[in-house]
């Protein structure tokens, strides 16, 4: 079985908003509900979803998830100390920030993969620099011994570059038989859920390190300029699917896509548009510069000219615009035969 604890309980401070950092929207959704996606695409079964500040607007948002209250917030460890609702489920158990949406369903295979047999893996990362992140020291076998918080770093240690991603996946019976055994002797006097694999690997059970190829993946946000970067990355990376699908976009740095929009062939999409919610576009579609479409359905051989459309359905062969707003009913499709 397949389990997650998502950790999303901090307001986020340097975000300097009264919003929760994790339901900061990127394009057309929640940065949480790029991590939600991504586990429910490798087939997670239970995810909880530890919330705290503003902790009743994430539940709202994900009434199909678990959730587990921290209060007040004592680090990652006292998080995972909450979920008791998974301490007798068996198999295998991913811990993931709630603020990197970037990860991808491909990267959280792998760690459930390479898990298979182990106690614990942990994503890993190679810098030049490992700044202020905690540092993986393993021992003769290249098997993971323990991750030192850099606080908490000797000027030996800090010389280390592979340094810790912040994703784990644990054996769920390892992981709450020994979580209540976490200490709070370190520089933040917090319980830190790093300082599991030390517990684990001194009881001579294996944990794995997995270096992830794509850093980007597992970049955390905490203010608004990396938030910015983690949409550019997310639009990036949806434009190039698409062109490699043979999709005609003029100037991908100015066209937006939805990670859910399905789109044909013979496509052509010009600048300054975008595309978002569950919108189908057809074939033979053509959409100029300066137009909006949100959860509609373009039928084959549409041109959409310079217009916003929402919440509809148009008819094959129509020309829409320059300069209309077609807009439908929330709760249902409205046909436009313009």
């Amino acid at each position: 079985m397949r389990n997650a604890i998502v950790l999303a309980a901090g307001k986020g401070t340097r975000m300097k908003s009264q919003l929760s950092k994790v339901m900061h929207p990127i394009i057309d959704r929640p940065m949480l509900g790029y991590i939600i996606d991504a586990l429910r695409a490798v087939h997670t079964e239970r995810i909880v979803i530890v919330v705290g500040y503003q902790a009743q607007s994430i539940m709202d948002a994900y009434p199909d998830c678990e959730f587990a209250m921290q209060m007040p917030q004592l680090g990652t460890g006292h998080a995972v100390m909450q979920c008791s609702q998974l301490k007798e489920e068996k198999g295998q158990t991913l811990v993931i920030n709630g603020d990197g949406p970037c990860i991808t369903p491909e990267t959280l295979e792998k760690l459930f993969q390479a898990n298979e047999g182990a106690s614990c893996t942990l994503l890993t990362s190679i810098l030049e620099d490992g700044a202020h992140y905690g540092r993986i020291v393993r021992d003769a076998n290249n098997n993971v011994i323990s991750i030192v918080e850099a606080k908490d770093c000797t000027p030996e240690q800090k010389k280390i570059c592979e340094i810790n991603a912040g994703m784990y996946c644990f054996d769920n019976q390892d992981l709450f038989s020994n979580i209540n055994q976490l200490k709070t002797n370190n520089a933040q006097h917090e319980y830190y859920l790093t300082d599991m694999v030390k517990i684990l690997s001194s009881q001579g059970k294996q944990v794995k390190g997995l270096v992830i190829e794509d850093r980007d993946e597992v970049m955390g946000i905490n203010d608004c300029v990396e938030l910015n970067k983690a949409y550019e990355l997310m639009k990036q990376r949806i434009n190039t699917k698409w062109m490699k699908e043979g999709v005609q976009i003029v100037d991908p740095n100015r066209t937006v896509i939805g990670k859910d929009v399905q789109i044909g062939h013979d496509v052509i999409i010009y600048p300054n548009v975008e595309i978002t919610g569950k919108t189908v576009i057809g074939d033979f579609v053509e959409i100029l510069p300066n137009s909006m479409i949100q959860n509609a359905v373009i039928e084959n051989n549409v041109c959409i000219d310079n217009s916003k459309i929402e919440n509809c359905l148009i008819k094959e062969g129509q020309r829409i615009g320059p300069f209309s707003y077609e807009k439908g009913n929330k709760n249902g499709l409205n046909i436009k035969n313009v």
